[in-house]
């Protein structure tokens, strides 16, 4: 090999045996192998450098969350989104932050990851999520001046999606409708929703919050249900049903998910934020969780 390597003009460096070499000390080792000693500062430094650019782009993450909860605090919060009370500036503002987190999204499957599971409330909506269609639901049979949407909550729980809509009319009848669907998963970041069906529960009025020229037509209406047959009223305090199944169903992405917070986008790139109501669940399995991503 020492004559091929001559042949080509090329030096093969000479290097002391190794019985001599691992006899010597180790200071003299370093003397007689320029870089033997070295690979371990280069690796401790290496680890250093990798830990500082994790903890940054932590840091980065959490700031961006905060400044998309402040964005939700600064537009009005739920109740001025649902009313139609958010600008355009806002929208704009918050949409541009929702962007913002996507980018830092730490989880590599969402849709199989156990930080999916619980209950979250909207915070935002699209125009194809199931928060809008409860808030149709609601709307389109009632006066927007005579009923209030006063928060959306979904639980997500074995394969099932159930959002709850808190209603309230005449500011004194609460009431609520529960929208079921299940959910398929079609992919790393996909899923598919199915509407089963729709529950309104049966009102429950506050005698003392009913306006006085309202308290006549109440004491009537209660009166006359209470001549209906038992099977009648019975149904009527078990709610309204309404079957879903086969009459509506769409795909979304979850964009980003984490202990608290859950974003999803439909096929129209219309993104709903959710945050956790309930406690984030135990420690999130290792390999479902990105170490690396591109800023």
């Amino acid at each position: 090999m020492a004559a091929a390597f001559g042949a080509l003009g090329l030096v093969w460096p000479s290097t002391p045996p190794l019985d001599s070499l691992f006899r010597c000390p180790r200071r003299r080792r370093r003397a007689i192998l320029p870089g033997y000693g070295g690979w371990r500062a280069m690796v401790q430094q290496q680890s250093t450098q990798g830990a500082s650019v994790s903890y940054a782009r932590e840091m980065e993450r959490l700031s961006a969350k905060e400044s998309l909860l402040l964005a939700f605090k600064d537009a009005g919060g739920f109740e001025s989104f649902a009313g139609g009370k958010t600008t355009e500036m806002q929208r704009i503002d918050v949409n541009e932050r929702i962007v913002g987190l996507e980018r830092l999204n730490p989880t590599l499957r969402p849709t199989t990851s156990p930080f999916l599971e619980g209950r979250w409330n909207f915070e935002w909506f699209g125009a194809g999520s199931p928060g809008l269609f409860a808030a149709r639901f609601l709307f389109e049979r009632s006066p927007a001046t005579l009923a209030n949407l006063l928060a959306l909550d979904m639980l997500i729980k074995d394969g099932n999606a159930n959002v709850t809509a808190n209603l309230k009319f005449f500011n004194s009848i609460d009431s609520k409708f529960l929208l079921r669907a299940k959910l398929s998963v079609e992919g790393p970041t996909r899923l598919k929703e199915e509407y089963v069906e729709g529950l309104l529960e049966t009102p429950t009025v506050s005698e003392q919050a009913i306006p006085e020229q309202l308290k006549a037509a109440f004491g009537q209406a209660t009166g006359a249900l209470q001549q209906l047959p038992a099977s009648v009223r019975d149904a009527f305090a078990n709610g309204v049903t309404v079957p879903l199944s086969g009459t509506f169903q769409r795909l979304f992405i979850i964009s980003y998910l984490d202990e608290e917070i859950l974003i999803t986008r439909d096929s129209m790139g219309a993104a709903d934020v959710l945050t956790r109501q309930d406690p984030a669940p135990g420690q999130i399995a290792a390999d479902s969780v990105i170490t690396e991503y591109e800023s």
